[in-house]
């Protein structure tokens, strides 16, 4: 069965291994610079949970997903949500998308965002089941050399919320 948690520094070389494989099925798509950012060291994922929530996904005592979040231009942020492949198509992903949900509800920010590849198999498809629609084609100067797509989705009621309306 399947579990989401919120990380802690000793999930750091699981993250990274996970984010390894899942990332590395696509290695050949991606500049040496742009893997480099997509894979990083457990050293750098334990410095990025001071930047935001981040969730692992387990399976007993295996960690098999993760996905965080943090601000960017004012708005939430989704980075480093990867599924390992001998799991994937078995609901983690979606799991991992509803815990960022269950974060954004309790806060003030009205949209979240993120950026995905037409090469990652089923990504776009998995962003959009959770509200997520296209906002724009990315340029593959805009990052390292690899062209994508930004998408983002729109937090409901959450502008009335904030005026006290």
């Amino acid at each position: 069965m399947v579990e989401i948690r919120i990380a802690k520094p000793e999930d750091s070389a699981a993250i990274a291994e996970v984010l390894g494989k899942a990332f590395g099925t696509y290695r050949e798509d991606y500049t040496d610079e742009a893997f480099a950012i997509v894979t990083p060291a457990a050293d750098e994922i334990t410095r990025r949970l001071e930047d935001g929530p981040q969730w692992v996904a387990t399976i007993g005592d295996s960690v098999v997903g993760t996905v965080s979040v943090t601000v960017e231009e004012g708005d939430l942020y989704v980075r480093s949500m990867a599924v390992a492949p001998g799991v994937q198509g078995r609901g983690v992903g979606h799991k991992l998308l509803d815990a960022i949900d269950e974060y954004a509800a309790g806060t003030e920010f009205e949209r979240i965002f993120l950026y995905t590849t037409y090469f990652s198999a089923g990504a776009k498809e998995l962003y959009e089941k959770h509200g997520y629609a296209w906002v724009r084609d990315t340029t593959a100067e805009e990052w390292y050399g690899v062209p994508g797509l930004e998408m983002d989705k729109k937090l409901e009621g959450k502008k009335l919320n904030a005026i006290g309306s």
